[in-house]
């Protein structure tokens, strides 16, 4: 991937400040006055030191103070007024940056989540969007206050004394060189620090995440040492960055410490013969001196900005990469349910062999159909290709006569529900997890008729706010029969002509297995059925048993015809009834 340029992410970033211009414009407004005002101190010290003291001006004596004060209202006033917009301009692109990242994961294909490691996706929503500020606030101020405020003390400079002006202006190509040099230096080690902070989040998150097996397996020197060699890396890569910053600064000021060498003596040459007043001099010394504040906040200015513009890029990586491809043009209401496989192939990146090869299959409406065969079979990949998480590599698939490509995504996806053996619960209330997504408006009613349904209610009347009780992440408070009830109770809910059982009974105890499977037996009823399944108990009554055996079909029969032929899944049928069998 191509590295966009410094000003290509600046000119990206502006857009989404744009929206904002108004409070922008007033954030400019105040740091043009705030620059403006800078000069105005040493000029002031002119007419300060020669009217007051050389040439005893009363007028000037009353006035000055009154002068300095009103200077201190109008410079403080702006430096508020621009701080505080820039900050509301800089916390709005964050927002809007963020909510933009958020959207790409939510359209991103199944394939991406497959490719990408989670806690780096999170790091890039956290850390990286944050530095973006930096680039977008700070820095901005620096550059446009601190630039302006430069030009006007060396305005004031030149008119007061060309020559001395002029040489202090000799040192400014050393010091744009240095900068330069620790630029390219500095956004290196910022990419560094971004993928060494995701890398950090990923293990916190399989840490927390696994937290069990790490006890249980006495994982915990392991995992500690796995943290510590990542955040070894984020500690080498920013003292990388320490450096470079730190190193630009003091040969920054060093240049400017024998400018203002070489100037003190060249003035104290021209005030022996009368060139230069004491206002004068010291007018100019105060507004050299002066210099160097904005001049040490211009070259600082370059480690957050590289920063900044690192994190710019990773966050824009994210956005530009390609949503899930959604060509279809047709809409269907509710399909009757036939599923046509026809000469379908599929292989996922980086596999040897193809996870299924020229699967033709046609399920009839209202058929449940059971996926069964060794792991690694394609199982769980057909299932998939049905709701369009991936794509067929070749073949197509219809949905009552309709090639899926041709459907939209979200037409498409209305007539499938899913319940699987990692029952994704989102923590908040019982109902809310039944009545999820665009089914969020439900009547009460509705929610508490296919609760009953899925033999949910059964425990759910029982918590201590019924319908209403938090489920906690993932639904931690909750045992696995009752995680599946709830699935199911959605996919009830949901009401879609094709339904996706992946493994929905598997581990799962007696008592839990036989209301689980009381609720799919309701479920399944007048719907498209496609089962995948290991235990294969369970799918002694579908009407068709299809054996999957390294991507191809091997075998199509009812569960009394296959045991006849005594092929792949009477061996199979075979060995998991041994193993069933009290010892």
């Amino acid at each position: 991937m191509r590295h966009m340029t410094s000003t290509e992410l600046y000119l990206r970033l502006l857009q989404y400040v744009k929206p904002y211009w108004r409070i922008f414009a007033v954030s400019l407004l105040g740091m043009v006055i705030v620059a403006l005002t800078e000069p105005a101190l040493p000029a002031l010290l002119q007419p300060l030191l020669d009217g007051t003291f050389v040439h005893k001006n009363e007028a000037l004596i009353r006035a000055m103070p009154f002068v300095i004060l009103a200077l201190i209202v109008v410079r403080g006033s702006a430096e508020f007024m621009g701080g505080y917009a820039i900050n509301w301009v800089g916390n709005r692109l964050v927002m809007d940056l963020r909510a933009a990242m958020f959207a790409k994961l939510l359209a991103l294909p199944a394939a991406d989540y497959d490719d990408r490691a989670t806690g780096n996706l999170i790091s890039k929503l956290t850390f990286d969007v944050m530095q973006v500020t930096a680039a977008g606030t700070s820095v901005l101020t620096v550059m446009f206050k601190d630039t302006l405020s430069l030009v006007g003390l060396l305005a004031w400079m030149l008119w007061l004394n060309w020559k001395l002006t002029l040489l202090a202006l000799v040192m400014t190509p050393l010091i744009v060189g240095v900068v330069r040099l620790v630029s390219v230096r500095l956004r290196n080690s910022s990419r560094e620090v971004q993928q060494a902070m995701g890398e950090v989040t990923q293990v916190l998150q399989e840490t927390i995440d696994g937290h069990k097996v790490v006890k249980l397996f006495g994982g915990q020197r392991y995992e500690a040492a796995r943290f510590a060699e990542q955040t070894e890396n984020v500690r080498r890569s920013m003292m990388k960055q320490a450096v470079a910053a730190a190193a630009s600064v003091p040969v920054v000021q060093l240049l400017a410490g024998i400018a203002l060498a070489s100037i003190v003596y060249l003035a104290t040459q021209q005030s022996a013969i009368d060139e230069i007043t004491v206002g004068g001099f010291v007018s100019f010394i105060t507004a050299m001196l002066m210099l160097t504040a904005p001049l040490k906040r211009i070259t600082g200015v370059n480690e957050p900005l590289q920063r900044g513009l690192a994190a710019a890029e990773s966050v824009f990586e994210l956005i530009d990469r390609a949503g899930e491809s959604d060509p279809g043009q047709t809409t269907i209401a509710r399909a009757r349910g036939e599923i046509r496989f026809d000469n379908v192939s599929f292989s996922y990146d980086n596999a040897g062999s193809p996870a299924l090869d020229s699967v033709t299959l046609v399920i009839n409406p209202g058929e449940t159909v059971a996926l069964v065969g060794a792991s690694g079979g394609g199982k769980t990949t057909l299932a998939n290709l049905v709701p369009r998480f991936y794509r067929p590599a070749a073949g197509r698939i219809l949905l009552d006569g309709h090639d899926l490509e041709t459907l939209t995504l979200a037409s498409l996806r209305a007539n499938i529900a899913l319940v699987s053996q990692d029952v994704v619960l989102f923590n908040d209330s019982v109902a809310a997890n039944i009545a999820y997504g665009v089914m969020r408006d439900t009547r009460e009613a509705e929610i508490v008729a296919a609760a009953e349904a899925a033999h949910a209610m059964e425990f759910i009347r029982h918590m201590p706010q019924g319908l209403q009780t938090l489920v906690g992440e993932n639904g931690v408070k909750l045992s696995g029969g009752q995680r599946q009830r709830l699935a199911i109770a959605r996919a009830l809910l949901k009401n879609a002509p094709v339904l996706i059982l992946d493994e929905a009974t598997s581990a799962l105890d007696t008592e839990s297995e036989r209301h689980v499977q009381a609720a799919l037996e309701t479920l399944m009823q007048g719907r498209t059925t496609i089962v995948i399944a290991h235990r294969l108990s369970t799918i002694e009554k579908a009407g068709r048993i299809v054996v999957l055996d390294r991507g191809r079909i091997a075998e199509i029969g009812a569960h009394r015809e296959l045991l006849a032929k005594n092929g792949i899944y009477a061996k199979l049928y075979n060995i998991q009834f041994k193993l069933q069998e009290p010892g």
